[in-house]
């Protein structure tokens, strides 16, 4: 049987929603026509939660418009309605409407978007009950707009730089089996039929075609359950703090994602402490979105150094996570009361400091990868060469 979900008003004018499992819509009004209730509006509900998640760009382009909307005096229901009708993602416009829904029937812009984490972020619900609160809905809009469009431009940096590097060698990866299952085999044959003894290194490049040929299936296996391992401690507390703390650690690759955690921090908690937000709840959520587990703690930390009465530079400096200079202008921030400003100044030279070690990372990686490739394919090709150099040293 469905469930409907409906809003009402009773005799006194009072408006009240609840749900209510009946056959149909008709069922609906007359059972509330029973309780002496006036029918204002009445949905299915839905049976399941909706899965995937909306992009980051869909949202940005929406939270701009709803801005620019609200800042020209539409109703927040009219302008949400036009959104649900425009935009061309699907699943956005399916929550959109959801969210027209529960707006009319009273609840709070901020609780109706609570209700789809798919799309709408902690963050998010929280600058815009910020918003509603203070008055100023279309600035906090405008400033949401900003920082989504922001901390995506660093994630996708940060991504791009993996990207070059991987496609190289998942390319190397796929010429190395295909030596090792084609050409070798060939080699090894022709070396067989006229009874030589082979080097060391040709011996040890057929004996690894040989073992791929064999056990492929035993090393997929083992790959799988490695990755699938890694996977589910990394699930674990210690094995993320164990993981991330190992990649900051990373020669100019953990630079670069220190400094881009470093960024992100910054600008999501001077983001809202300057929209409104408390700043306790503004570090619970910076650290639930740093996106790593050695920075997440170092901001709680930070967090219930307030909450003790404390500041907040001194936890982050104690960390070891987090540069000298930004400890220092943190503490600045905290003695003249500009917290949010100093945070967005961070954040704005962190940006720049992300775009110098991308470049960093990616000029470093192109001698290496040709380095590494040469040893491996090239030493692959002279070990199969030396027994041919011997058959011609033996035929002169």
């Amino acid at each position: 049987m469905p469930v409907f979900e409906y809003t009402a008003r009773t005799p006194t004018g009072e408006e009240q929603t609840g749900s209510i499992d009946l056959p149909s819509r008709d069922h609906v009004v007359q059972h509330l026509r029973k309780n002496r209730l006036v029918l204002v509006r009445v949905r299915e509900a839905k049976k399941a939660k909706r899965r995937g998640r909306v992009p980051t760009r869909d949202i940005v382009i929406f939270t701009r418009q709803f801005a620019t909307m609200i800042n020209s005096g539409l109703p927040l229901v009219q302008a949400l309605d036009i959104l649900a009708k425009q935009t061309e993602n699907k699943l956005l416009a399916a929550v959109t409407r959801e969210v027209v829904y529960d707006v009319e029937s009273g609840h709070t812009l901020a609780d109706a978007l609570a209700k789809h984490p798919n799309a709408f972020t902690e963050l998010y619900k929280n600058m815009v009950s910020a918003g509603e609160a203070g008055g100023i809905l279309d600035t906090i809009l405008l400033r949401l707009a900003t920082f989504l469009e922001k901390n995506d431009a660093i994630v996708r940096k940060v991504k791009g730089a993996m990207i070059y590097p991987a496609v190289i060698f998942s390319v190397a990866a796929i010429a190395i089996v295909v030596l090792l299952i084609f050409v070798i085999p060939t080699f090894q044959n022709m070396f067989a039929s006229v009874n030589l003894e082979l080097p060391l290194p040709t011996r040890i490049v057929i004996l690894m075609s040989q073992i791929l040929q064999g056990y492929w299936w035993a090393m997929g296996l083992a790959a799988f359950g490695l990755f699938w391992g890694t996977k589910r401690w990394y699930a674990t507390e210690g094995g993320q703090l164990a993981l991330d703390k190992l990649m900051l650690n990373v020669p100019v690759l953990g630079d670069m994602l220190r400094k881009s955690a470093v960024s992100r921090f910054t600008r999501t908690l001077g983001t809202l402490i300057s929209s409104g937000v408390s700043i306790l709840d503004g570090l619970e959520i910076t650290a639930k979105t740093a996106g790593n587990r050695v920075i997440h703690d170092a901001v709680m930390g930070s967090r219930a150094s307030i909450a003790g009465g404390e500041t907040i530079a001194s936890p982050l400096e104690k960390s070891g996570v987090f540069p000298p200079m930004v400890t220092s202008m943190i503490a600045v921030g905290e003695a003249t009361g500009g917290l949010d400003e100093m945070l967005t100044k961070i954040a704005d030279f962190y940006d720049d400091e992300v775009d110098a070690a991308v470049s960093a990372l990616l000029s470093l990686m192109e001698p290496v990868m040709i380095v590494v490739l040469g040893v491996i394919v090239g030493g692959m090709i002279v070990a199969m060469y030396l027994p041919i150099f011997s058959m011609i040293n033996a035929v002169q």
